[in-house]
């Protein structure tokens, strides 16, 4: 433990450590609202440095010198003073280098679990929030495209949707070829795959791809067979099939995924556990290409959190690099996640001037099929962006707008 020494009249508090003490440093702020101390680990600061020599200011990023020659065991704080009324840290350290770290710097960095909590949930990335078909009409949102292009606030709006409900419908955009474009560029820039940047889904003879057809199109994630999957999905519909078909469909697969943790649980393991291998063979544009990734159907992060979802029967290979016995317990599972997804799904039916947009780690899509003829054609224009990009321009626009507060 250590010691605290307070200096009434100055507001200063010194810090004196034992040799052995826990190396935790807690420094008061009368902003907090809970009357917490926030919390540092001192070789955290030590490595987050601010002086000249540890950071170059103009990149924002720590230089490597203390890197070369770190010793864990033999950090230490020498000597602590905390300025309450100018609101600095004073830090001098056991090998005589002295730091300093203003307040505000150190409260968006408070490793006080309240503060942890507040970073990832507000500003890493929003907490999603998984919804079933009966609850669409309660998650759903509109934009017009005009604001979208035009307005910061509702940019931010949207990408913020995005990232916590997974969809939203534009509406009012141009019956323009390069709508998907401007609203990507709007964000930053568009992903390209092996179909281009921008693409047609309309009927074509020869089709090279099953969404080219007319016939009924599955509920799916587009591109399973990348390791880097776009990760969002943009679709103007430019022109709409007058027939009853050409209806959109909708699911969000998290919630189909809490629906077999919970109910399912060996079935759940088993789509999360059991590698499949996806592909996508063929040619665009004079292009050939030949995907392949081998990824679960249901994919985790470190913490057991849903982080991308695969599917597509088309895009589904039929090597199946498993042990035999592993292959009917795994279409047992699948036909109970395709039936659960079509149970949660959302029917709806876009007009020329529609964008749907949604996050194709999370969504499963697809639609109704449809009567083409030269009179009666259907023509989505589409496009993708990646989340990365996403992210950071909603962290922009959050920063700007809460600076603007």
């Amino acid at each position: 433990m250590f010691q605290l020494l307070q200096q009434q009249q100055g507001k200063e508090e010194e810090y004196h450590y034992e040799q052995e003490s826990l190396p935790l440093i807690l420094v008061p702020d009368e902003s907090n609202q809970l009357g917490l101390p926030m919390q540092f680990p001192d070789i955290w600061l030590r490595d987050n440095c601010l002086c000249s020599e540890c950071y170059l200011h103009q990149t924002r990023s720590r230089l490597p010198q203390l890197w070369q020659h770190l010793d864990t065991k033999r950090i230490r704080v020498y000597h602590l003073n905390i300025d309450q009324r100018r609101e600095i840290v004073y830090i001098e350290w056991n090998d005589g280098h002295r730091s300093e770290y203003p307040f505000y710097w150190l409260r968006e960095r408070d490793f006080s679990l309240p503060n942890r909590m507040h970073y990832l949930q507000n500003f890493y990335r929003p907490e999603p929030r998984h919804w079933s078909g009966k609850e669409f009409a309660l998650i759903q949102k509109e934009f017009l495209y005009q604001d979208l292009i035009s307005k910061n606030d509702e940019l931010q709006q949207w990408l913020y949707q995005l990232a916590v409900y997974g969809m939203a419908l534009i509406k009012e955009a141009p019956l323009e070829f390069d709508v998907v474009r401007h609203l990507c560029n709007r964000v930053g820039f568009m992903r390209r795959t092996t179909y281009g940047e921008e693409f047609s889904v309309r009927a074509q003879p020869g089709a090279s791809n099953y969404a080219y057809l007319a016939a009924p199109l599955p509920l799916h994630t587009d591109m399973p067979y990348f390791e880097y999957k776009p990760g969002v999905t943009l679709l103007h519909t430019l022109e709409q099939s007058d027939s009853p078909g050409g209806r959109n469909l909708l699911t969000d697969a998290y919630h189909v995924a809490d629906i077999l943790k919970q109910q399912y649980p060996e079935q759940f393991r088993i789509l999360t556990e059991t590698l499949v291998d996806w592909a996508d063979i063929g040619s665009d544009n004079q292009l050939e290409f030949h995907n392949i990734w081998r990824s679960p159907v249901i994919n985790l992060d470190a913490d057991g959190r849903y982080v991308r979802i695969n599917h597509s029967i088309p895009q589904r290979d039929s090597h199946f690099n498993v042990h035999p016995e592993q292959v009917r317990p795994w279409y047992e599972a699948m036909a109970l996640f395709v039936r659960l997804a079509h149970e949660q799904a959302y029917e709806f039916k876009t007009k020329p001037g529609d964008v749907l947009t949604f996050n194709n780690l999370r969504l499963v899509h697809g639609r109704t099929g449809y009567a083409d003829t030269e009179q009666n054609v259907r023509h989505i224009v589409g496009g993708f962006l990646d989340w990365d990009i996403v992210y950071s321009r909603w962290r922009i626009l959050q920063r700007s707008q809460t600076a603007g507060k």
